[in-house]
């Protein structure tokens, strides 16, 4: 099929939600497994139609800010591919991040939020807090883009332009590990600039980047695996996605995740109607069905993310993956 902009037509049914025996809801979405050269594995729907990925192009963009020369800890290399849930610790890593840098929160381009995670936002509500630039998810990666900024000599007022030098670097980075450029530039959540592909163009980049066959790519990985807690948080999904499988995954607003494998397969998936509940189990079904995971590991992943349907005290149902 050839490239268009996602709509209905191009979607398949991905997830049931059943309660005693009889389906629910029905999540309809598209998905694309590729191998570690690019080959299409498996699809569902029609994986040529273009998305906006959000915040699954984070690991493209992490490479990016490496190719500059930019030396980071594995913490703040986690950090600048993390959505983070905006805990205490998050927070003051981030400011660390900062700090080290020669930056303070200030400086960060993203908008003042709450926490993404709903104990974290209720946790930082009940002690009097307010929401900051810190607590907004992508404030690791907007720390990133600054210290790229500063180690490179370019000015940072503007860093979230694309046409500042750093935000052509990153769309050169996609280009080249998406093997198409992006369909459309527009303005992302956090104010980054953010580039639509197709969605087996996406899987194919984060396919190479779990290949880990260049120097960035097992400086990213190595981070991510020891630092999994701060790419997410403590509990969920991309941490523990990680902590079961190894690899990368990250999750993008509106229904989108992706995960690579430790061998270079990856996966993406768009869940039509923006739900983020079906998004990881049915990329774990994916990865399972082409024998990319073990049928234990995704069951342990399964059992730790479930989303149990409940009849009172008892449960009668959950989330079921069609692919």
């Amino acid at each position: 099929m050839s490239h268009h902009w996602l709509d209905a037509g191009d979607a398949a049914v991905v997830a049931e939600l059943i309660r005693d025996e009889q389906t629910e809801s029905i999540h309809h979405g598209v998905v694309a497994v590729v191998d570690r050269e690019g080959t299409l594995l498996l699809e569902r729907g029609n994986a040529e139609a273009i998305v906006y990925p959000r915040s699954t192009l984070k690991p493209v963009q992490a490479i990016a800010l490496l190719e500059t020369g930019l030396e980071l800890s594995p913490l703040e290399l986690t950090l600048s591919t993390a959505s983070h849930c905006g805990s205490r610790r998050h927070r003051d890593a981030v400011a660390h991040f900062l700090e080290a840098h020669g930056f303070s929160e200030s400086a960060l381009g993203c908008p003042e939020d709450w926490p993404l995670g709903p104990a974290e936002r209720a946790e930082l509500a009940a002690e009097g807090g307010t929401p900051s630039r810190l607590a907004m998810n992508c404030s690791g990666k907007h720390a990133g883009f600054l210290a790229a900024c500063s180690h490179s000599g370019w000015h940072t007022e503007d860093y979230l332009s694309l046409e500042h030098p750093l935000q052509q670097a990153i769309v050169d980075t996609i280009t080249r590990y998406a093997d198409e450029p992006p369909a459309l530039s527009s303005t992302d959540g956090c104010g980054a600039p953010l580039h639509a592909l197709s969605l087996r163009g996406l899987a194919r980049a984060i396919a190479r980047v779990s290949t880990a066959d260049t120097e960035h790519e097992q400086r990213l990985l190595s981070a991510v695996r020891d630092n999994a807690w701060a790419i997410d948080g403590e509990g969920r999904d991309n941490t523990v996605t990680i902590e079961t499988l190894g690899g990368i995954a990250k999750i993008g607003a509106e229904g989108l995740v992706v995960i690579g494998t430790p061998d270079g397969v990856a996966v993406a998936v768009k869940i039509l109607d923006g739900s983020m509940r079906a998004t990881s189990l049915v990329a774990l079904g994916a990865l399972e069905s082409v024998d990319a995971i073990s049928a234990r590991d995704a069951a342990s992943f399964s059992a730790r993310v479930a989303h149990p349907v409940m009849g009172g005290d008892h449960i009668i149902g959950g989330l079921k993956v069609r692919i």
